[in-house]
């Protein structure tokens, strides 16, 4: 019987954990893309603002989605608790990039309250 050997590297950094909220997440992006809302948002939703960048409407909303199921206190707690898993929670919805913090507060604060 030949012996093989295994090799274990440990390094001193830390590796966040995925959220506990992720799951929710999956299964949100899921459903609206099985009911036509998210399709529905990106064809028919649009921002009164002239200029977002490259972002669009339907990455503000995930955003917002996300923040609303993670139950996270702020906006900027939420963001920073996925910034490591950013790539994969966008990939859910079919989308690639975050929108930049900055962009999405500017944007928020543009949107008209409701009379």
């Amino acid at each position: 019987m030949t012996r093989s050997s295994v090799h274990v590297q440990i390094a001193p950094t830390s590796l966040p954990s995925t959220p506990s909220w992720l799951g929710e997440v999956a299964v949100l992006a899921h459903v609206f893309s099985q009911l036509g809302l998210q399709k529905a948002i990106e064809e028919r939703v649009r921002f009164a603002r002239a200029r977002m960048g490259d972002d669009e409407v339907i990455d503000f909303v995930v955003m917002l989605l996300g923040y609303a199921v993670s139950g996270e206190r702020t906006l900027q707690a939420f963001y920073h608790r996925l910034l490591p898993f950013a790539e994969p929670f966008m990939a859910l919805f079919g989308r690639a990039n975050l929108p930049h913090p900055a962009t999405l507060s500017r944007d928020l604060s543009a949107l008209e309250q409701a009379p």
